[in-house]
């Protein structure tokens, strides 16, 4: 087994791991921080298929903003300790059908796709043409992303905040 092929492995079992532990935690501080967790495996595999931008990207953006943004807001409403109820067994079962359901049709997709070599040119990388890329709204052009992106971290802070939010008891 090759390095790769055991960093794949590593990296996928961490992601799966976290992402259950994040969906399934109560408490609103520890889903944060697995959320974090598998966040920063996704960008490992990204350097692993040697997508080093998307990688940094993803480690920028959402490990070091979207959750900075949501513990930070979870902190500062005093929510720390914070824990969600269980939820009854029909939501429960309900999210379970819905689960396995997504995950049957994702699987056939994928196993019933047929993958064809690109064979688009491909574009030079280096630091002259991502910066003009980076200002350009067109074609390989990444002014609108960033502006989505934006829309995204402002997204998440407020939706954060929503959550973290004290309730007043009448």
């Amino acid at each position: 087994m090759s390095l790769h092929i055991l960093m794949f492995c590593l990296f996928s079992a961490i992601i799966i791991v976290f992402s259950v532990m994040s969906v399934l935690s109560r408490r609103i501080l520890r889903a944060a921080v697995y959320l974090l967790f598998v966040l920063i495996a996704t960008s490992g595999l990204y350097f692993i298929l040697d997508y080093h931008f998307l990688a940094g990207v993803q480690l920028t953006i959402y490990a070091g903003g979207i959750v900075v943004l949501i513990i930070f807001s979870i902190l500062l409403t005093s929510h720390i300790s914070y824990k969600f109820e269980k939820p009854n067994k029909w939501v429960f079962l309900a999210a379970l059908f819905i689960a396995i359901s997504g995950s049957a049709i994702t699987i056939w997709s994928i196993l019933n796709f047929e993958f064809k070599a690109a064979t688009n040119p491909t574009i030079p990388s280096d630091v002259r043409t991502i910066g003009l890329q980076l200002v350009e709204s067109g074609t390989n052009g990444y002014a609108l992303p960033f502006e989505v992106i934006s829309l995204l971290l402002l997204a998440a802070m407020i939706g954060s905040i929503i959550i973290a939010k004290k309730e007043e008891k009448i």
